[in-house]
This record gives structure tokens, C-alpha cells and sequence, in this order.
């Protein structure tokens, strides 16, 4: 005959044993991989795909913004390395929300040290002041961007036209 106890305080470790292996497997099941290496498509209203991936060269940049009917000159105005801030303010917010609007998000970046290239629209219509196209690279992937206006009171929307 065999007889097994368990004391209160035996069954108390199982609990947490199950609990701890249950927020583990919740944890790994919900939260997601930001830089898994995916490429990345969008489908835009004209139904052609969009590549943010494998964005290496100045020539892969041109490219990328010309996928968006955008010409720019040849060399960029702006090399810059930049932190994504940890905590974003009200304008940062802002902008983020250009980048949602347009399959991206900067959210997931908070901290990361990012490039941003600046380049010189020259098609951008009825508009009389330079225009630039920003391109936020990170780990070869175009993580966010804009196209602006340089003139007081300008525009800023996303790559689309």
C-alpha cells in the first residue's frame, strides 16, 4: 500500500508553478516580434505593393520613393542618425499617427537608433517651394517617413500622392 500527503503549502507551489507557466505561455503566444526580418507589403488604393524591406542604398531608397510616383534629386540634403524618443509628446504623437495611416508605426522603435534621409522632391505639383521626402530607415527596413513642405505654414502627409 502506498500513501502520499500533500501539505497546504505543497499545493500552494504547484499553483504558482501553473499560474507562472500559464503567463509565460500567454506572454509568448500574445506579444509580437517587431524585427522578425519579414518583408513587408501594402497594398495602396492603385493595388500595386509597396516593399519597406531590404532598403540597403541610396539607389534602394530612390526606389522605395519612387514606388510612390515621387522623383528626387540623386543625393540626399540630410544623413542623420536620430533616437526615437522612449516617451512620445503630443507633436511626436502626431506624427505617428501619419505613420499609422500608412501601415507603419514608430511605437514599436521607441529607443532605437534610427536613420533619417532627406531628399528633394522635384515633382511635387503646384507647389512653388522645395518639398522634401524624409525616409526613417531602421535595420534596412523603411520604419516611417513623410513628404513636407519647407515653406512657413507648409503640409507634411505620408509617401502616398
Amino acid at each position: 500500500m502506498f500513501v502520499y500527503s500533500l501539505k497546504a503549502s505543497t499545493l500552494k507551489f504547484f499553483a504558482v508553478v501553473c499560474v507562472a507557466l500559464t503567463a509565460l505561455v500567454m506572454m509568448i503566444t500574445f506579444i509580437p516580434s517587431y524585427d522578425s526580418g519579414e518583408i513587408k507589403y501594402i497594398t495602396t488604393g492603385n493595388e500595386t505593393d509597396i516593399n519597406y524591406s531590404k532598403i540597403k542604398t541610396n539607389e534602394d531608397r530612390i526606389a522605395f520613393l519612387s514606388q510612390f510616383g515621387w522623383r528626387v534629386n540623386d543625393d540626399p540634403v540630410e544623413e542623420v542618425e536620430v533616437t526615437v524618443p522612449e516617451k512620445f509628446d503630443k507633436i511626436f504623437n502626431g506624427y505617428n499617427e501619419i505613420q499609422k495611416r500608412q501601415g507603419l508605426d514608430l511605437s514599436k522603435y521607441k529607443g532605437k537608433t534610427v536613420t533619417r534621409y532627406t531628399y528633394e522632391v522635384t515633382n511635387y505639383e503646384n507647389e512653388s517651394g522645395k518639398v522634401y521626402a524624409n525616409v526613417i530607415v531602421y535595420r534596412n527596413k523603411v520604419i516611417g517617413g513623410d513628404i513636407c513642405s519647407a515653406n512657413v505654414g507648409g503640409f507634411i502627409h505620408g509617401f502616398s500622392k
